[in-house]
């Protein structure tokens, strides 16, 4: 998944104010207890971010 997409899909999930709170704010226990916009920055693929957002936000699966 490219970045970009990536945040297409933050913006569209969780609204363009609420979606980059939770880049830098929201800590995610699957990728070690970073945020996402820190994982991303340590070369987590963007894809794996999404799915721990997804997973502790309660997003349905079909919408990973």
């Amino acid at each position: 998944m490219r970045l970009t997409e990536f945040h297409e899909l933050v913006e569209a999930q969780f609204g363009p104010a609420r979606g980059a709170s939770l880049l830098v704010d929201h800590v995610l226990t699957r990728l070690g207890g970073r945020t996402a916009e820190r994982a991303i920055e340590d070369g987590v693929d963007p894809r794996e971010v999404w799915r721990a957002l997804c997973a502790d936000f309660d997003v349905p699966r079909d919408q990973w």
